[in-house]
């Protein structure tokens, strides 16, 4: 917190209290000792005491770089913004505090001295002429956001020190040097509504305050309280400036000999600006459709269970085969070209062609459970406009006797069905369940294979659990007799489990090809993958297969310009919910494809494998340049910004040795990459400019330094010789 402190009484010039910012001291020993203190200052040998008085325009920062020498108080740049605390009085920056007395007794040039420095108004100028009086040096401040602070040096400051203090040397400062290279927009978030807004066009260059101090012939400073810069230069070369002026009123004190002029200010060097933080989504890729809805609205269904009171059930065999090793084994034996385990049904066994006409019927009306068929009828007139199916010729030679093999199961075959959209057929697993399999419980085992949950308020959950005994769901058996003996919370550990288990399942499927029902054609191969999983995971994918598309229909879908190692990346996020990532892919390849079917989770992913590995390839020395500049164009055109914006930052911080190797390829970017490039480019060009003027400078004043030095040697030497002589 700053705080500042008004004089008590114009007539003792050595007593402060606080006004208001800080704590009163009530203690009249320690007022009386600070003062004493003070008196002392004046009274020391060799001690110089000098009245700093610091004036300026309204908000351009005085009162903080005063309380950034006199109280070492530091602000982030926000703080330092938000607020503007205006100076009330002419006052002296110092309290009864032994803390701000030590900080304002200082060696320059080999001189003690004890800074007074005082505040000012911007306006009251009735008031701030009282500040004038026997003022030593006088720090005359502006900001280098605000031109106007400026131009009133030249035209209102200058003729008021001249007027008052004539004879008092003057320094000029610029103040707020952090926004010259500070996000503005942020800056502007944080000051004060009413504030008037700071345009990149307000900001003025440190060539600007040097001309006008060079024709006001005073010294140029430039400081920032933000980042702690200039403050000590600003007053240790007013003090020199104070020092030098009362070295010519008062000569003979030889402590003031070695006092060097104002001395020259390096110019500031902007840190660089921190690389942009590669920024993932919270959740993973989103679940377009849920496999429960995947289960009631049969997209893409490649197995139609068929109940013995002629109700039907679509489903897929991806989800069953990775959920229930019963399904998986029942799946692997459909293509099994000699089953060993299972006979041939006979003729007497098989089901009659209209029977299963009817049971595949899409506008069924049987009625054994009326609420039930009303659904699946609904969710199957649905499907008629997205993937209607309508059967066609049953082989009753191909039928698999099912029976023999395990309880619930009659038999298996292939129905051959057409796409009414299309008009193209596929094929489709019949299976037939015993009377043992009821509807509404044989509904929700599967939809535990499909979501890996179950509730706890379902009804008949004693015949879901005879049911999944009977086809082996032993976990969904035991969340039954958890939710039976009131023991839920323990189904969550089942949950986990069955999840883990289902996704190995599916990672096995995709690298072995088992079950799938599409082919990817590219460009260097093929890749085999299953609809269902795709069109839970990726709306692009959901839309091709699941509307009136010719791809909804086909096995095999040609992607142009989509390398196998890519799309294997792709598929493997899908299915999985993570990239895996291998030397052999190349991020912008993946980044495009994942632009292409609309994946901005991966696309931030492929982004952050891609940023790391050229940070590590340029920690172990590797020039990465080139590859950058690659990276930019392609990473902006396939709208991933955030690589995009790492890349310009790589280049604006290594602007010189990029442009040194590749300027042909600097030049060839776009306008908009140029313009950037130029302002923000690190070390900036202001910077530069003011480093060639600054050593230029320092050379020519250390040339009149040793011409001066000379001079007056050779006169020490004329001097001696003459007494030398005069003495013979």
């Amino acid at each position: 917190m700053y705080q500042r402190f008004v004089w008590a009484s114009r007539a003792v010039p050595t007593a402060w209290i606080n006004d208001g910012f800080g704590e009163r001291s009530s203690s009249s020993n320690k007022q009386r000792s600070v003062s004493m203190d003070t008196d002392m200052d004046y009274e020391r040998p060799n001690v110089e005491t000098i009245k700093c008085v610091v004036v300026g325009d309204n908000a351009v920062g005085k009162t903080r770089l005063i309380c950034a020498r006199a109280c070492n108080a530091t602000l982030t740049q926000y703080q330092l913004l938000a607020t503007h605390v205006p100076t009330v009085w002419a006052i002296d920056q110092y309290r009864v505090c032994q803390e701000v007395l030590e900080r304002s007794r200082d060696v320059v040039d080999e001189v003690s001295v004890s800074l007074r420095l005082w505040d000012t108004f911007g306006d009251h100028h009735k008031d701030r002429r009282f500040a004038y009086g026997r003022s030593d040096v006088v720090v005359l401040c502006f900001s280098i956001a605000n031109p106007n602070s400026l131009n009133h040096v030249k035209t209102m400051w200058a003729q008021e020190i001249k007027h008052f203090c004539p004879r008092t040397p003057v320094i000029l400062v610029g103040c707020q040097l952090d926004l010259r290279y500070a996000d503005l927009e942020a800056v502007n978030k944080a000051r004060r509504p009413l504030a008037r807004p700071i345009k990149r066009g307000d900001i003025l260059p440190p060539e600007r305050g040097r001309e006008v101090a060079k024709e006001l012939g005073i010294p140029y400073y430039e400081t920032s309280v933000f980042d702690q810069f200039g403050i000590k230069d600003v007053f240790d070369n007013a003090i020199r400036a104070a020092l030098i002026s009362r070295r010519h009123l008062q000569f003979w004190k030889s402590h003031l000999k070695k006092v060097q002029k104002p001395l020259l200010q390096a110019p500031f060097l902007p840190p660089k600006a921190p690389p942009p933080v590669i920024k993932i989504p919270e959740s993973g890729a989103a679940t377009v459709n849920d496999a429960g809805d995947l289960l009631d609205n049969p997209l893409c269904a490649d197995v139609l269970f068929v109940l013995q009171d002629q109700k039907q059930i679509f489903a897929h065999k991806i989800y069953l085969a990775t959920s229930s090793s019963k399904f998986y084994d029942l799946f692997l034996m459909e293509n099994e070209e000699s089953p060993n385990s299972v006979d041939r049904c006979s003729k007497k066994e098989k089901p009659s062609k209209d029977l299963l006409m009817r049971t595949l019927s899409l506008d069924t009306e049987e009625d054994t459970d009326v609420a039930s068929i009303k659904n699946s009828s609904a969710n199957l007139r649905i499907s008629r406009s997205d993937d209607t199916l309508l059967t066609t010729d049953f082989n009753e030679e191909d039928c698999i006797c099912l029976s023999s093999w395990s309880k619930g199961f009659l038999g298996m075959h292939q129905e051959v069905m057409i796409n009414s959209l299309s008009n193209r057929t596929c094929s489709v697993t019949v299976v037939r369940m015993d009377s043992s399999i009821q509807y509404r419980p044989f509904k929700t085992v599967l939809r535990f294979l499909y979501t890996g949950q179950l509730d706890e308020n379902e009804k008949g959950l004693m015949r879901v659990a005879q049911i999944a005994e009977t086809l082996e769901v032993f976990d969904l058996r035991m969340m039954v007799e958890n939710i039976t003996n009131k023991e839920a919370f323990m189904n969550q550990e089942i949950t986990k489990a069955f999840h883990v288990r289902k996704s190995n399942r599916i990672k096995e499927c995709l690298s072995k090809a088992t079950f799938s029902d599409v082919t990817f054609k590219l460009d260097d191969g093929s890749i085999n993958a299953h609809k269902p999983l795709l069109m839970c995971s990726c709306e692009w994918m959901a839309a091709m297969f699941g509307g009136s598309f010719v791809e909804s229909s086909n096995s095999e879908i040609i992607l142009p310009s989509v390398s196998k190692s890519s799309m294997q990346a792709v598929l493997d996020y899908l299915y999985t919910k993570q990239l895996s990532f291998s030397s052999e892919m190349d991020p912008l390849e993946i980044i495009a494809l994942a632009n292409r079917i609309c994946l901005p989770h991966l696309v931030a992913l492929t982004e952050q494998h891609a940023v790391q590995a050229l940070t590590k390839a340029s920690v172990n020395g590797v020039d990465v340049d080139q590859e950058v500049l690659t990276y930019l164009e392609l990473a902006q055109f396939h709208n991933a910004h955030q690589l995009a914006a790492w890349c310009l930052h790589h280049v604006c911080t290594n602007y010189n040795s990029v442009c040194s190797k590749f300027r042909k390829d600097i030049k060839s970017k776009s306008a908009e990459n140029q313009e950037y490039f130029e302002s923000h480019r690190w070390p900036p060009v202001w910077y530069l400019k003011e480093e060639d003027h600054y050593q230029r400078v320092k050379k020519e004043r250390e040339k009149e330094d040793n011409a001066l030095y000379k001079y007056r040697s050779k006169r020490k030497w004329c001097f001696w010789n003459s007494s030398s002589a005069a003495f013979a």
